[in-house]
């Protein structure tokens, strides 16, 4: 079990991720691809990755092992993270003397592939080849899904706001499943591991990931920045639809019907978005839209709320009940087309190092 003590300092330090984290729901769902339990949740994902990762997948698999400890350099918590770039930039950073302690502690109950001698020097080619697996992971594995894992996650951290605004910050720990449970001043965590957090006034960050399973996570390291990686609840069937109704079957009668960019606009809407948000994760000029925004507005479908220079929209009970329409509409199996949200291009393949070799 996992104690999380908290101190009154502690208390006023909670807060809630702004949204998934790369690196994390990478981690997790290269984890989860491993397990065979979950299969309502994640069978019908794992029948459609499989085959689709023959190199990304065989890199990253020796690092994170389906159970007990993964390092904790692959999920940094400091540093520049906003994008799949800059996450993946601030891991290559890693100072080399915690590579090698990491990867250590990691051969001592996971046979390692030789290639991971040289990642534990900090070869710099091997860093390289690191970076380019997360880069094909995502976009191979987790990109064609990228906006419904955003959508139910923002969905999740709509939910413990909402816990912390009716009971405050003992509400919110209060509401994270059932596999948490509140004894002031100490979170306790089902988890397999017997691990000791002491938060001694450093706070906490709760982060609600798409593939955490089955149990919250946190880091190895308790001197490291605290975090706790929690499971979300999963719409029904979300891997038949994660990738649209354009993707699954071919059309996209919402497109038809607003246009291809208002449809995106009103499903980015559905739990929330900002006019920056959105218009990095379409690829489209803010001017563009709100031009778009303006139409969706008089059409009772947004409403838009403007704070600190920043314009905050999110769809109506119409614009609900439309998108709710799509989506008994959109059946049939995963889609192999890519869906909407991340910025950074997609890095290329990386080649496989088949040579076997001994732990360090």
């Amino acid at each position: 079990m996992l104690r999380i003590h908290f101190t009154p300092e502690d208390m006023a330090r909670v807060r809630v991720a702004p949204g998934p984290d790369f690196l994390w729901e990478i981690t997790n769902s290269v984890q989860t691809l491993q397990r065979t339990d979950g299969e309502r949740v994640f069978g019908a994902w794992r029948r459609w990755a499989r085959p689709r990762l023959p190199q990304s997948r065989r890199l990253l698999s020796p690092l994170l092992p389906p159970y007990g400890y993964s390092p904790d350099f692959l999920t940094p918590t400091s540093g520049d993270r906003t994008t799949l770039q800059s996450a993946v930039d601030t891991l290559l950073g890693t100072p080399r003397p915690r590579l090698r302690q990491e990867l250590t502690r990691l051969a001592a109950s996971t046979r390692l592939p030789g290639w991971t001698r040289a990642l534990a020097e900090g070869d710099a080619d091997t860093l390289a080849r690191l970076g380019d697996a997360l880069h094909a992971y995502q976009a191979q594995a987790l990109l064609p899904h990228w906006r419904q894992v955003r959508a139910e996650i923002d969905a999740d951290r709509a939910l413990r706001l909402q816990s912390l605004m009716d009971g405050g910050t003992e509400c919110l720990l209060a509401s994270l499943g059932p596999d948490t449970r509140w004894r002031p001043p100490v979170l306790e965590v089902n988890c397999p591991v017997d691990q000791q957090l002491h938060l001694a006034g450093r706070g906490l960050v709760l982060q609600p990931s798409f593939f955490c399973w089955p149990a919250p996570t946190t880091l190895a390291d308790g001197r490291l920045p605290p975090v706790l990686v929690h499971p979300i609840h999963h719409s029904a069937d979300w891997a038949s639809r994660s990738a649209g109704p354009s993707a699954a079957t071919g059309r996209d009668p919402l497109g038809r019907l607003l246009g291809k960019t208002r449809a995106e606009l009103l499903r980015a809407a559905r739990t929330g978005c900002s006019t920056v948000e959105v218009a990095r994760m379409l690829r489209v000029t803010h001017p563009a839209v709100s031009q778009h925004m303006n139409v969706l507005r008089a059409a009772g479908l947004i409403t838009t709320v403007r704070t600190a220079g920043r314009a905050f929209h999110l769809a109506t009970a119409e614009g609900r009940a439309l998108l709710a329409a799509e989506d008994r509409g959109a059946g049939g199996a995963i889609g192999e087309g890519p869906g909407a949200g991340v910025s950074e291009d997609p890095g290329g393949g990386v080649g496989e190092d088949s040579s076997g070799g001994a732990p360090m």
